[in-house]
Order: structure tokens, then sequence, then C-alpha cells
């Protein structure tokens, strides 16, 4: 059983996911996408959002880190890919999952999903132009407003190269409202002879037990859940070998998050450094009520020195980070 912290566009960075991944649980993470439109990237764009290709492509817990590619055009995501993979990146994965209006305008994420063909297309270049090693892999959602071509595009993509698939079982159209049709996850593995990931609505152990059920999948990619419960990876992983599952404790998580505010105040300019913070804080009320509290006072601050003493983040590490 493999579990992967999602690639989540404006949330899950390079701080996000050093944190997670020391929380332990968590197999491989994927970077945000890397958009690529019609040049060759900057060795510098790949650092920015993938700043652990400098360390081995490894988070601080020795988590693998694999880069995400979006984009439609072949050729060029090819050339972007096969750059990648100089600077160090493991795997390459491409999204064919992202459902934000902006990306799909542009002809990137989910609704690439309507054209089965250029999906193919993709996968066939990048996998011709990515070293051999190097495993191509992708993400993909069940379609654009329909599940009626799920099977079509999971075929594309793994006869085109694709060496394993993320199946984020919704529509572009149903975003992130419940339920996650788990049914397709099957449905897409029955058909495709790689390793198919379940995605999608696993918030709790109880949730990947009936996904595991439902799909068949033993893979599993974590978003929303595993930032809201920073230890559902390892809850998962304890149940799955039988263990007595203990969930982390607000005394547990609170230095885990005092580390978040200390790495995104060294990142980031004092107007933005408060707003990271309550965006994960606010995510994580779904599962510890001392975060609701915490939350409250903290959603109309912005002054980095008052939220400092409000998280009571250590003075030694405040000092450094000043």
């Amino acid at each position: 059983m493999q579990i992967a912290l999602a690639p989540m566009e404006g949330l899950v960075d390079e701080i996000l996911r050093d944190v997670l991944t020391r929380v332990g649980g968590i197999d491989w993470c994927v970077t945000e996408f890397i958009r690529v439109c019609d040049r060759l990237l900057p060795e510098t764009a790949y650092h920015k959002l993938a700043p652990e290709l400098a360390v081995g492509a490894r988070t601080q817990a020795g988590t693998p880190m694999r880069v995400q590619l979006l984009g439609s055009d072949p050729v060029c995501l090819a050339d972007n890919a096969a750059f990648a993979c100089t600077l160090g990146a493991p795997v390459i994965d491409l999204n064919f999952g992202c459902p934000a209006k902006t990306v799909n305008k542009s002809r990137g994420g989910a609704v690439l999903l309507k054209e089965p063909e250029l999906l193919h297309a993709i996968l066939r270049e990048v996998r011709r132009a990515v070293p051999a090693q190097i495993p191509v892999t992708a993400k993909m959602r069940l379609g654009f407003d329909s599940p009626d071509c799920a099977l079509d595009c999971a075929r594309a993509l793994v006869e085109g190269g694709a060496d394993q698939l993320v199946v984020h079982a919704r529509t572009k159209v149903d975003g992130y409202k419940p339920p996650a049709h788990w049914e397709w996850v099957a449905r897409v593995q029955e058909v495709v002879k790689v390793p198919v990931y379940a995605n999608g609505e696993i918030w709790t152990v109880d949730d990947w037990r009936r996904c595991r059920e439902v799909s068949g999948a033993e893979d599993i990619m974590l978003g929303r859940g595993l930032v809201s419960r920073p230890d559902l990876a390892r809850q998962i992983a304890a149940a799955r070998a039988g263990q007595e599952v203990v969930p982390m404790s607000w005394d547990e998580l609170l230095p885990l998050l005092q580390d978040f505010w200390l790495q995104a105040r060294r990142k980031l300019a004092p107007r933005y450094a408060p707003g990271r913070l309550k965006q994960w804080l606010a995510m994580l009320t779904r599962s510890y009520p001392e975060a609701v509290a915490l939350f409250a006072e903290v959603r109309r601050e912005n002054d980095c020195q008052r939220i400092d003493q409000l998280l009571g983040a250590p003075e030694a590490a405040l000092a450094e980070s000043a």
C-alpha cells in the first residue's frame, strides 16, 4: 500500500510538504503544478515551486517528491519534462485534473479530458523525452462534465506511456462536492494494467475503508483530508497494519503549526504570511476544536508579531525568522 500527498495549488507548497511529511505515513508527495505554455522554462521556475530539487528531491523527512507539469502542448511539455529530469526530478507527473476556471480556459488541467487523443499525444511525447528509468505518471478526474469518457481517457494515458494513474473520482463540474464516485476507480483499474490510486473524499480512517471496499484500490492519494487531519496518513497506515490508531492531539500538532508559521514568516513578506497561516488553520478547524478557538483569534489579525504571541511560537525561533 502506498499513500501519497496530493498536489494542491496555492496550498501544499514546500512548507506544508515539509510539515506534513514529518508527521509520517506519506510515501511520496507532488509539487504544485508548474504551468508550461510555449517555451522551455528557466531553472528558477522549477526551484521556485520545487526547492526540494536542490536536496535530492526529498522533503526534510526524506519523503520523495515528484515534479508535476500542466499544459497542453505535447512537444513543449516533453522538452520541459526532460529539463526537469536534468534538475533532479525523480518522477514526472502530468496534471489532467485541475478544475480551476483560469487553468481550464488556457487548455490545462481537466478540460483536456474532452480530448483523449491529445492526452495520448502528450504522454507519448513526454515518455519519449524522459529517460527510461524515470517514471511518468498522470493525475486525472473522471471527465469534464460527465464520466462517459473516463475509461477512454485512462486508456489513452496508459497507452501513451503513463506508468501509474491517480484518479480523482469526480468530474471537473463536480469540483469538490461530495460524493466521490469511487466505483469509477475500480472501472478504470479494470481497463489498464498500471497501478491506479484512489483520490477524493477520504477524510477519516472509516472513509478509507469504504473507499478501499468500493474502489478496490490499495493505493490512495490524500488531499484536503490530510491537510485537515495531518496524521491521517499515519492513522491509515496503522489501521492497514492492524495496529492501534492513536490520533494526534492538539498538543502534538501545535509545535508543527508554530513551525509552519515560522517558515512562512521567513519565506513570505509580512503582508502575505498571515494569510498562509489562516488558510491552513481554517482547514484544521474541521478536526480540532482548539483550532476553531485559535482561528477565531487570528482570522482578523494581520500583525505578525501579534500572531507570534497568539501562537506562542518559541522566542529563539522568532528571532531567527526576523
